[in-house]
Parts: C-alpha cells; structure tokens; sequence
C-alpha cells in the first residue's frame, strides 16, 4: 500500500518521523543506531553501561577490581562514559550524516549525569538529542544546553510533563526537541504507571496523548512534536493520528522492532526467541530492583522471581494475636513469630527443599534453596551501584551509600542479568525485556521463514505502514 509519512523537523533537521528507542546496557549500539539513522531517521544509542570495545570491535567486558560498592560504583561510571563515547563515534560514523543521533540515559541510572556530561564532552558535534526517563528528569534541560543539544523527556502522562515544565523546562524551552509518550502498558523495559494507575487496566493511548497535547499547547509547544512509544507496529494502524489536530506533530518510536535486524547486537538464540512469541507472552511485573514496573518476555527467569514471592509468610518479632509461633531462621536462629497456617507453609516449603528463609523490608520472609540464597547473597556484595537506588542490594547514591533499608531478596540484581543476556547468555534464564507487540514478530508476513531485515529495510517496510 501507498502511505504518506511526511518528514518532520527533529532536532534541527528534516527527518523521517521514525525513532529507534533505546535499549540499555548493550543492546542499542552505535552500529544499530547510525544504521537507523543511515536510513533517515532518528537512531538512539544508549549510555546506559555502554560497551568499549578495542580497535578490533571486540567488546571490552568491565572487571571490577574496588572493594566497596564505591569503588566499584567509580569503575562503573569510568566505564559507562568511555563506552558512551565510543558508542557515539561508531553512530556517527555509520550514519554518514545522514538523519540525527540521540543517546538515551535513565534518570535513575546511577551516575546519570556524570555520565551524560562526560559523554557528551567526549563527543561533541555528534550527539543531537537526549531522550531521558525512569524518573523526573528536572535537570535534564540544563545539562542539554550546556552542549546545546535538544532533550526529549519521556513521560507517560501529561501531569507527569507539566511538572517537568513549570519546574524546569520554561526556562529553556527552545531546546526541548519533543516530548516521549511512553506507554505504560504497551512499552518495553521500564514503565511509568501511577500509583493511581492499575496495571490490569490499560488504557487507550489516544486521549492521553491528546490531553498532553492540551497540556502542551497552553505552555505555546504547538510546534514540539510528541512521540509515541508503545504498541507501535504497523504504521496503518495509527494513521488517524497523522495531520490530527488533537494529536499535532507526531513521530513514532520503536524499540522493539529493532531487536531483530542484523545490525542489532543481541544473540541468534534471542532473535530466534522473538520469532516464537505469543500473544500475553510478556509480563508486566514489579520486581525491578529501581521499584518500577517493567515488561519483558515471561521466561524461566521471571518464572523463579514470581515462584519467590509466592512462598512468603509474614512474621513478627513479638507474640501479637495470631502471630503466636515461634520460627527460627537464619546462621544466629533468630526467633519470629508466624500464624500456625504460615508457620504449616514455612515447614512444607522446607520439605520441597527450600530451606533457607531470606527476610524481607517488609517484615516477611521467602523460602529459596540453598544454592539460590547463597547466588542472591553474593549478587548483593558484588554490587556496583548501577542504580541511584536499588531495592535488591540497598545501596544509594548519598554519603552513607545505602537506602537505610534491608536489601529485598525479592528482587534481582539487574545489572548482571542485563549484562548476561546482552552478550549471548541463554535469554530464556535472563530478564529479557520486550514491549507487548513483541508477539507480533511471529505473524507479521515480513518476518515469515525467520527473516531478519537490515535495519534499511526495516525502516523501509515500516515507510510503507506496516
């Protein structure tokens, strides 16, 4: 079919509407991302533990040699930038000045901004956009134009931008190059639901993009354009969003589309997992250690963390109504108190063999095995702070480098399964993250006899609407 995408100015040039969105630690490059932007659109590497690699393209896997999670945490942020920086010279020099290249960082990455600024220092003039979420980025358009680059905030609500805007983007509004609608349903990775949004509930994308255009318009950003990410797969299917007046300027980001393209760097084994998805294959869950909700593909990974929290049982520290049995758990056999029906699960999990009790922040325990507890003990020790705060290890970016909390066994450690899945380990025992139209790779036609495109002729079929 014939479709009429027009171009769009994007961060100062006249681009297809088209966004690859980026993917943390390993899998947005700079190979993949000057691809897309190669074909005309907007490539998006990510500086979200970006690999090095040697004057041979082999990727220089981080060893870390600190004691403490601070030192550690210096390696990772040393690192982060050095491949940031290299991630960004090989976008630039794949795209051939074509389109525009935008590097993507988590707000709650630890080291956030220390590694945009550093990025972004070591690789000026090729860098044209920063797209930002996973938090409220409220010093985002400062840092952006002290390198004179334009910044896209990713929000997933129009309440979320107006606080963004009244707080800190009306100060430097010239810069702001769009604003990211992230569907909190329909996206991969990290997802922005509310409190006062259900998880079980989506809703329909169109009246909250439209009321965010409302929002926009009245801070005079007719012109900014939105980009709508999430659930994005045939362009057909949002052509009632093209020259809309409630809409306005429109782009479309995809991020899970690019997984399967040649130029992207995860593992045969994860493309071909793509192909085999079903519908409802993907789980939106909570057990990010950043608090977040996220999407990713239900596999023997996410399978554990929902067996995990399955055998918990409350416990107090006193005698309290019916808490009035006595548990002991733990190398000092600490004493807590069950009701007798937990206390009958705390003894059958035991029998099945899951025999180590791991206290929770939530005055709980989980029941695990040996083997596990001891893999979640030493996971939380090795932490390196990858995050500004982090539920599974307690560590926090302040001056006592903790949350103040218990570290939460329920949780995982999401650097080194990221890290693992990202450079060929088996998807199938790693979070493998993936938005909700991730099951439409097995029934689009474009796909069929295991097909991969280029990332060119990728973003030709999607010129064509589908």
């Amino acid at each position: 079919m014939s479709f009429d995408l027009q171009p769009l100015m994007i961060s100062g040039k006249e681009v297809l509407p088209l966004i690859e969105g980026g993917k943390g630690v390993a899998v947005s490059t700079g190979e993949s991302s000057g691809a897309w932007a190669a074909a005309g659109g907007v490539g998006t590497f990510s500086a979200v533990n970006a690999d090095e690699v040697d004057e041979n393209g082999q990727v220089i896997r981080t060893v870390y040699h600190g004691r403490s999670r601070k030192e550690r945490f210096e390696e990772l942020v040393a690192q982060g930038i050095a491949g940031g920086i290299k991630q960004a010279k090989i976008a630039h020099e794949v795209s051939n000045g074509n389109g525009r290249l935008h590097m993507n960082v988590l707000w709650e990455m630890g080291g956030a901004e220390r590694v945009l600024e550093g990025v972004m220092e070591g690789a000026k003039g090729m860098i044209h956009g920063i797209t930002c979420g996973a938090g409220m980025p409220f010093r985002l358009a400062p840092l952006a134009a002290k390198y004179n680059v334009h910044y896209y905030p990713i929000i997933s609500s129009a309440r979320a931008f107006r606080a963004l805007w009244l707080r800190s983007y009306r100060k430097l509004p010239d810069l702001l190059g769009g604003v990211v609608y992230e569907d909190p349903w329909l996206a991969g990775g990290h997802n922005g639901l509310s409190n006062s949004e259900s998880p079980d509930k989506p809703e329909d994308p169109f009246p909250r993009v439209a009321a965010l255009r409302k929002t926009m318009n009245e801070f005079g950003l007719n012109h900014v354009p939105i980009v709508m990410a999430g659930g994005v797969w045939f362009l057909r299917e949002w052509e009632n969003w093209l020259n809309n007046p409630e809409i306005g300027p429109i782009t479309f980001q995809y991020g899970t589309r690019p997984l399967l393209t040649q130029e992207s760097p995860i593992s045969d084994l994860w493309k071909k997992r793509l192909l085999t998805l079903k519908e409802g294959d993907i789980s939106l869950n909570r057990f990010s250690p950043t608090g977040f909700y996220s999407s990713a593909v239900y596999n023997s990974f996410l399978h554990e963390m929902y067996e995990r929290s399955d055998r918990e049982v409350a416990f107090v520290d006193h005698p309290a109504g019916d808490h009035s049995e006595v548990f002991t758990f733990g190398v000092r056999n600490k004493e807590v108190y069950l009701t007798k029906a937990d206390l009958k699960r705390a003894r059958d999990y035991i029998a099945e063999g899951f025999v180590k009790a791991l206290p929770t922040p939530d005055s709980t325990l989980i029941f695990v095995d040996a083997d596990k507890a001891k893999e979640i003990r030493q996971d939380q020790l090795d932490c390196m702070g990858c995050l500004s705060m982090c539920k599974f290890s307690n560590w926090a970016a302040n001056d006592a480098g903790t949350t103040g909390h218990k570290a939460d066994p329920r949780s995982f450690c999401i650097q080194k399964t990221l890290q693992q899945i990202g450079h060929g380990d088996n998807p199938d025992n790693n979070l493998m993250f993936a938005g909700h139209a991730a099951y439409r790779f097995g029934s689009d036609p474009f796909y069929a006899d295991g097909f991969i495109p280029t990332v060119k002729q990728l973003v030709d079929r999607i010129c064509t609407g589908d």
